[in-house]
């Protein structure tokens, strides 16, 4: 049974910014297929900012924490600077994850990066950092939930 930080489990119980966004700027969804957890990220971009960052998550207790961490990291950022959000940075924040969920964390920041390339390519813009960013990660994490 894994354990969890304080972190983890107070984003958990009490995740920040669930729900959509139903004029999103750029929508960004993963999952992965073996242990079935499922993200979707919505974002609302203003002045460069992102000015609203939303997520509905169906998994583990992990995803949901990651996902409610991911949302406030990247509130209020400019799309670059989110674009510096990583699965390490994310861990990192929550004071670390079990190994067997640090996928979770993989998940959370390609959500996000997918939302923003959504937005990107709707309006036609070139993002620093975006192009560099992949699904680099995608499938490279321990498929273990």
């Amino acid at each position: 049974m894994p354990i969890y930080s304080e972190k983890v489990m107070d984003h958990f119980m009490k995740p920040r910014n669930v729900g959509e966004i139903k004029d999103a700027d750029g929508i960004g969804e993963v999952g992965n297929p073996v242990c079935g957890d499922m993200m979707t990220f919505y974002i609302k971009v203003k002045d460069n900012h992102l000015e609203d960052v939303k997520y509905q998550t169906f998994g583990c207790g992990a995803a949901i924490a990651v996902s409610s961490m991911v949302s406030e990291m990247a509130k209020g950022k400019t799309l670059e600077e989110a674009l510096t959000i990583t699965p390490a940075s994310v861990a990192t924040e929550l004071e670390g994850l079990p190994k067997q969920k640090f996928h979770c964390s993989n998940l959370g920041a390609q959500a996000l990066h997918k939302a923003i390339r959504d937005y990107a390519t709707k309006k036609g813009i070139k993002i620093q950092g975006l192009e560099e960013k992949g699904e680099e990660d995608e499938g490279k994490e321990e498929n273990v939930c």
